[in-house]
């Protein structure tokens, strides 16, 4: 079986070919065209110009895929696309390129949650080419990026709970803002990541939102506004205090997440947690879940995607659509497949 899959929901245009044989992946072409030079003199993405640039990197990195795949269209056994949640002018770029694809050829069309993508990312085990992970459940996910912080119970394949999520900013978010607030740059995270290395991360005593809110939700609004103000106190940011603000910062958003992670693995009694998206590429969160799993969670294993696999790109939907074809679930036709910003995740 062999699916191209699309993915356009922010500003990232990708294109993969993946070749499924069961559990053995063979990944033909995995081709990402980022808009980053272009949005980071914004501080962040303009949906309106990463709609425009998508138009144009469209056909160019479909053609791309194909040429390093050595396969032509009429050899795609299925097409997928990421439908929502993201930018909907954005979105609607690949959905518009996988419906005429998937109509022209007349082949199938699954689309996928951005965020399943991001789930199913982790089950991309290095083997030769790459093998699919054969998971125990359940399994709880924590997908943290630029639009989403979740935390997700699976019981089975494709099925999913979200049983905590952000009630304002996304961690993804606040790390973009912090590192404007410090002028560091865009995207964020990986420059706080950097300066926090360095940097003290006890010097500053910001607040922990939410840490014993009782439930599994997050907030980070609050956050990135104390270090508003922290930084309103000094007339000039030396290159120190802006490390020892990122690092301040950063272990806070770790606390947070780590914390509540823990706390829901106990609760619903999980077997495996992974974590997703953008933000999972920070080593220091990976490292410091990685520690509390194996102090206090006995027989739990954690995984974490490739770094490549980490920001958006359309390995992941081939993934997640392969799910969707192995248990006949959720494959439609060009007709059924449209765009949606706001799209949840279905249990």
């Amino acid at each position: 079986m062999i699916i191209l899959s699309i993915e356009t929901s922010c500003d990232e245009t990708a294109v993969a070919i993946v070749k499924f044989n069961k559990n053995k992946v063979e990944v033909l072409a995995n081709i990402v065209s980022s808009q980053i030079k272009m949005h980071s003199k914004y501080g962040g993405v303009v949906p309106s110009l990463a709609s425009r640039m998508h138009l144009k990197n469209m056909i160019p990195v479909l053609k791309r895929a194909l040429k390093k795949a050595n396969i032509n269209l009429d050899q795609i056994d299925s097409f997928a696309v990421t439908n929502g949640p993201g930018l909907i002018p954005a979105l609607m770029v690949g959905v518009s390129c996988a419906k005429s694809l998937s109509y022209f050829f007349n082949k199938p069309l699954i689309p996928v949650h951005h965020i399943e993508g991001h789930v199913y990312a982790n089950w991309l085990k290095v083997v030769d080419n790459f093998k699919l992970w054969k998971p125990e459940f359940p399994i709880l996910c924590l997908t943290v990026s630029g639009g989403h912080t979740q935390l997700i119970l699976m019981k089975k394949d494709l099925n999913y709970k979200v049983i905590g999520e952000t009630v304002d900013d996304a961690v993804g978010e606040a790390f973009d803002k912090v590192a404007k607030l410090l002028n560091l740059g865009y995207p964020g995270g990986p420059l706080i990541e950097k300066f926090a290395k360095i940097g003290d991360k006890n010097r500053f005593n910001f607040t922990r939102p939410m840490i014993n809110s009782g439930n599994f939700n997050f907030s980070f609004s609050g956050l990135k506004t104390a270090v508003l103000y922290e930084t309103q106190k000094v007339q000039k940011m030396d290159k120190k205090y802006k490390q020892d603000i990122a690092a301040s910062f950063q272990q806070v958003v770790i606390d947070v997440l780590v914390s509540k992670t823990i706390k829901a693995a106990q609760k619903y009694k999980v077997k495996n947690i992974i974590i997703g998206g953008g933000v999972s590429a920070n080593s220091e969160l990976k490292r410091q879940i990685n520690e509390k799993v194996n102090e206090e969670l006995f027989g739990v294993e954690f995984h974490f995607p490739s770094i490549d696999l980490t920001t958006d790109n359309a390995l992941m939907i081939a993934v997640a659509a392969y799910k969707h074809i192995e248990s006949n679930k959720g494959i439609g036709d060009w007709k059924s497949v449209k765009a949606d910003s706001n799209i949840r995740l279905k249990y």
